[in-house]
């Protein structure tokens, strides 16, 4: 399923080149005259330095309040940062984007359509039963059912079923070059079955039980307030020792989380947007750091009406100015970008990835005179909208930015625009509810996978995803996708998702804006997490510790 902030791993690292691409200290990528306008001074890696002691508590803001605690559902980046360190999945991403063992011990493709994990017999939920075999098996058919978040990650399996005590065998219709490392994401989270029988429609709420058996647990969810998890002391893997006791997780907007790290009242965040990190530079209690991202904001458009014209939608993205969006809204501390998944996700072939990006037409940094008289000529083509355009924001001051950049580009261009205020706790309401679509033909959210693989992203083209809401439909878009997940190849593989790139920005499927690094804002008492993205899937606060031993 999609990942967005209001809401996938080949087996190498991240390129040197995905990495260069992304840091705010350096050059942006696709070009000289994409420098950020802002300097930070900041360390671009994917971890911290390691933590020298443990530490008792911390205090952790987040962009907004959870959500929810079933990932099936729905399963937002505030869901995902508390699920990723009391969750734990049958594989599991490591601080550098890479993959590595979770439940599973093994996963091995024994044939082109059959995978075997072998599954620990050691990991204990915390209720204290044991994981079984069974319970994993359970658990990926409640991910595959259908209308469950994340079975668009199951979209190539034809069985699953234990073949031993300790094995699984999913059997596929084609070889699926991803399909591991989606088990590292939400669509392998081990759940145990008999709490969310029990539970029924409250599990996932602030009063359920865990159904998980992570080295975290929630041990309050006070609505409104905060949520607070704690370590599992007597936790099934003896190789993990958590060193921060409790973690305290509130929530606030950017202001008021600026202001609570600066004041110390809290110890560290993840941010939203990576231009509140401007405020940090120099301080002498407070560090910024940045890591590999998939991160992508991006003007998501519907089927309400005017934008199923591809014209339009060409001519809304070339007239959309990109570097004015990263100015106002992220200090000039995001990229211009062209396409709608970060340069996180090259994590092959990155070469060939960036020589692509390089070539691509059609998403300006800032519009030319030429940019600006092709989009006129696609609105005369298609004609004007008799109704205005509707873009809708959730009020937050870098959704408002987006959504006044696309009014303007539209003005520019002789179509009306008008935006719609839909409130934060709906937002993310858009991936599932029709009628609220009916009410905008774009909304601009942040997008970002689990997987460093493009074909990660590039599957949402298809016909029939989940998160293709009926703008764009191209047989030959979705046989290349099929012949994406087959290619175990990976110089194979880059060039059919160079070309489904190629596709989605010529058709402006969505609308690029810009891309930002992970970025990671921490008391210089406490250290140890990753500074990447990994931070969504791996149990980044086992890491986490006091720089004091």
């Amino acid at each position: 399923m999609k990942k967005s902030q209001h809401r996938r791993l080949p087996r190498t690292a991240l390129g040197v080149a995905a990495i260069a691409a992304l840091a705010l200290t350096g050059c942006a990528a696709g070009g000289e005259q994409n420098k950020p306008e802002v300097k930070l001074d900041a360390p671009f890696a994917a971890v911290t330095a390691k933590a020298a002691g443990p530490i008792e508590s911390v205090t952790w803001m987040l962009g907004s309040e959870p959500t929810t605690m079933d990932a099936d559902i729905d399963a937002t980046t505030a869901d995902d940062t508390v699920l990723a360190n009391t969750c734990d999945r049958l594989m599991q991403v490591q601080p550098d984007l890479t993959l590595g063992q979770g439940i599973a011990s093994k996963a091995e493709w024994i044939d082109d359509t059959h995978v075997v994990f072998t599954i620990r017999q050691d990991a204990v939920f915390h209720d204290g039963s044991p994981v079984t075999t069974a319970d994993v098996l359970w658990s990926m058919n409640r991910h595959a059912a259908e209308g469950a978040a994340e079975s668009d990650e199951y979209q190539n399996v034809v069985s699953m079923s234990q073949t031993a005590d300790d094995q699984i065998t999913v059997t596929t219709t084609q070889p699926d070059a991803i399909f591991l490392q989606a088990m590292a994401g939400d669509g392998g989270i081990v759940w145990n079955p008999r709490v969310i029988e029990a539970e029924g429609d409250g599990f996932g709420g602030p009063a359920s039980a865990s159904a998980c058996s992570g080295p975290y647990q929630i041990e309050s969810w006070e609505p409104g307030s905060q949520l607070t998890i704690t370590k599992v002391d007597d936790y099934w893997d003896a190789e993990v020792e958590a060193l921060a006791e409790k973690v305290v997780f509130r929530w606030a907007d950017e202001s008021a989380t600026v202001n609570s790290l600066t004041t110390g009242e809290a110890h560290g965040a993840y941010l939203e947007n990576a231009g509140a990190a401007v405020t940090f530079a120099g301080s002498d209690s407070v560090s910024v750091f940045q890591g590999p991202s998939t991160n992508a904001w991006v003007l998501e458009t519907t089927d309400r009406g005017a934008l199923t014209d591809v014209r339009l939608r060409r001519a809304l993205s070339l007239a959309l100015d990109r570097e004015g969006i990263s100015a106002a809204a992220f200090s000039g501390l995001a990229q211009p970008w062209k396409t709608p998944v970060g340069a996180g996700a090259w994590g092959y072939e990155a070469d060939e990835f960036q020589a692509a990006y390089d070539e691509l037409t059609g998403a300006p940094s800032k519009p030319s005179a030429k940019d600006l008289e092709q989009a006129k000529k696609l609105v005369q083509e298609a004609g004007v909208p008799s109704e205005p355009l509707i873009v809708a924001s959730n009020g937050s001051s870098t959704h408002n930015v987006i959504a006044n950049a696309l009014v303007a580009a539209a003005k520019s261009i002789g179509l009306d625009a008008e935006i719609t205020v839909v409130p934060e706790a709906q937002y993310g309401d858009f991936y599932s509810d029709a009628e609220l679509r009916d009410k905008a033909d774009l909304w601009p959210d942040e997008y970002y996978i689990s997987k460093n693989d493009p074909l990660g992203f590039y599957k949402n083209g298809k016909s029939d995803a989940g998160v293709n809401f009926g703008v764009f439909a191209d047989p030959e878009y979705d046989a290349l996708v099929a012949a994406g997940y087959a290619a175990t190849d990976d110089a194979e593989r880059a060039e059919i998702t160079i070309d489904l790139q190629r596709r989605w920005v010529e058709d402006a499927v969505w609308l690029p804006v810009v891309a930002t690094p992970s970025t990671l804002i921490m008391a210089n008492t406490v250290t140890g997490v990753p500074s990447s993205a990994a931070y969504i899937y791996y149990p980044w606060a086992v890491d986490l510790g006091s720089t004091k031993g």
